[in-house]
């Protein structure tokens, strides 16, 4: 699974896909109608995929995302000082326990 979520002036989305070990892809946009920060929808991206992934079955994930900072916080390689990054790590951490494995990685 690979993650990625982009402000803009006017919005913000996440670009999701989803790739069976099969080949398969499935491809997922999501619009969020609220502003926000860049590291906020980084970790909208990551959570709804999750949810994506919870309701099509999935038990392990390998997952790609371009965001250091929530690719670090997740893998509890760094602390999540600010409240609200606390909260969207912790929505991560409940929603890793429909998985059998995953496996986090940060990319260019």
């Amino acid at each position: 699974m690979n993650f990625d979520g982009s402000v803009m002036g006017l919005g913000a989305g996440a670009g999701v896909v989803l790739i069976s070990p099969k080949g398969n892809k499935l491809r997922y946009a999501i619009c969020l109608h609220f502003n926000t920060s860049n590291n906020v929808m980084e970790y909208e991206a990551l959570i709804n995929r999750l949810r994506i992934a919870i309701e099509l079955g999935a038990t392990r994930l390998f997952i790609r995302g371009d965001s250091e900072l929530v690719v670090d916080k997740v893998m509890k390689e760094s602390s999540c000082k600010s409240p609200l990054m606390a909260v969207y790590c912790q929505e991560v951490r409940k929603l890793e326990g429909n998985f059998r494995g995953i496996e986090l990685h940060h990319v260019l």
